[in-house]
């Protein structure tokens, strides 16, 4: 019988790994074309168009599909397991770069609204926190499964290496990440307790991680006091944002229209309100591509507030697929972790990674529904943002590259099994022996 060609219409029965992640990667990125094309007008510079954002964002989504496909293709973990060590190192050293706000080389920190988040490199701009995100999570990964493993091998006291490549780095990216975000210091440093505790992390573990993160968060608090505000400034404005009790819509109505007043206090509603009349609006349908009016209302529409826009152009229907595609992934990752076997670091990995994207997911609808406070997470392979795209791609591509290999594993573990029940021999005189 001849071969089936490798044409583009089996692409699908080629592919292998798990083809449902596979679809919620693809359905997401089209997603994030679509919306982008019609979501807001703030991306535009002097002289640009539409056209101009769907073709930058394409050329992010060609790289992005690029990397998935690199990564995809990776056919040994020991790949990953050999890079994974290397995540606290690189978070580590963007971090400082960025809190000591200054050049070093071709990094360049770039304040933006009053703080600093994104370094320049050679031009490009690189969201620090999206990387330390995912390279957090592998190198944990890594470690709690090689302190599992005991291929650690210094110090010789267990506790003392739990403390140098588990607790330290946990501390410490915590306490780097805070000046930059506390949504972001909160946001990382429960991934990374997630991750710990998947990793088998013992209630003493756990008990230790909670008291650092207490004591890094009361320490902060504690600089900002003493200095009167002047440093830590970010731990005012998570302070303000949580106790705040004006009534900003009200001071909106007893302001004098079109004082300075008026504007401020608009400013202060601008965003949640707009959010909130964009679900509204939208109603089970949606306006349409292109229809939302909301996105003239509210600057960061395309990042901060996507999941809004999406309900406002394709109403609670498109809402739930959005919702559903996460959940989803939740599923496949707990799936293709629960098939990873005695591999702690595959399990960890996978785990980390599609609790990372479902959660950062979900806390942004949260956010847009005015459920909680404004955090700043983005919805993740759908919000603009060229870094945040590109590092959720290399989520996508390590996800898609476990399923395959442990794919694999479970097809040849099948093939070497032997049966169950012997098959039945027929004999010459008929009777079954």
């Amino acid at each position: 019988m001849a071969k089936n060609k490798h044409t583009f219409w089996n692409l699908a029965d080629r592919l292998e790994g798990d083809k449902v992640v596979w679809v919620i990667t693809l359905m997401l990125i089209l997603l994030s074309a679509v919306c982008l094309f019609s979501s807001t007008s703030r991306l535009l510079e002097s002289g640009q168009t539409r056209i101009d954002i769907v073709r930058s964002q394409l050329i992010t989504i060609a790289a992005g599909l690029a990397i998935i496909i690199v990564l995809y293709n990776i056919r040994n973990i020991n790949v990953f397991r050999f890079l994974a060590p290397f995540g606290f190192p690189l978070s580590l050293a963007l971090l400082i770069i960025l809190d000591l706000h200054q050049k070093v080389g071709p990094f360049e920190p770039i304040k933006i609204n009053e703080v600093y988040r994104i370094l320049s490199v050679g031009g490009v701009q690189v969201h620090v926190f999206e990387v330390v995100k995912v390279a957090m999570v592998m190198y944990l990964a890594w470690a709690m499964d090689a302190l599992e493993k005991r291929k650690i091998k210094w110090p010789h006291n267990m506790l003392l290496r739990r403390i140098l490549f588990v607790y330290l780095p946990f501390i410490v990216t915590m306490l780097a990440v805070i000046p930059g975000s506390n949504s972001s210091a909160l946001f990382i440093g429960g991934i990374m307790f997630i991750v710990i505790l998947l990793g088998g992390g013992s209630r003493r573990d756990m008990l230790v991680l909670a008291a650092a993160a207490l004591l890094v968060v009361s320490s902060c608090f504690g600089i900002y006091k003493l200095s009167d505000g002047k440093y830590m400034t970010r731990i005012g404005t998570g302070i303000s944002r949580v106790t705040e009790k004006n009534n900003w819509a009200d001071s909106v109505m007893a302001a004098k229209p079109y004082s300075d007043d008026y504007y401020r206090y608009l400013d202060k509603i601008r965003q949640p309100y707009g959010a909130k009349i964009a679900i509204k609006e939208g109603g089970i349908v949606g306006k349409g591509p292109g229809q939302s009016t909301q996105r003239y209302m509210v600057p960061d529409m395309s990042e901060d507030y996507m999941f809004s826009f999406i309900v406002e152009e394709y109403g609670l229907l498109g809402g739930i697929l959005v919702i559903l595609l996460y959940v989803s992934l939740l599923a496949r990752g707990s799936l293709i972790a629960r098939n990873c076997g005695s591999d702690l670091f595959a399990k960890i990995s996978v785990a980390g990674l599609s609790l990372l994207i479902v959660l950062q997911a979900f806390l942004h609808i949260t956010v847009n529904a005015d459920i909680g406070p404004m955090t700043g997470q983005t919805l993740p392979l759908v919000s603009h943002g060229k870094s945040a795209f590109l590092c959720f791609c290399v989520a996508f591509g390590v996800i898609l590259s476990i399923s395959r290999m442990m794919s694999d594993r479970m097809k040849k573990e099948q093939k070497n099994a032997e049966p169950i029940v012997e098959p039945q021999i027929e004999q010459e005189d008929g009777q079954q022996g």
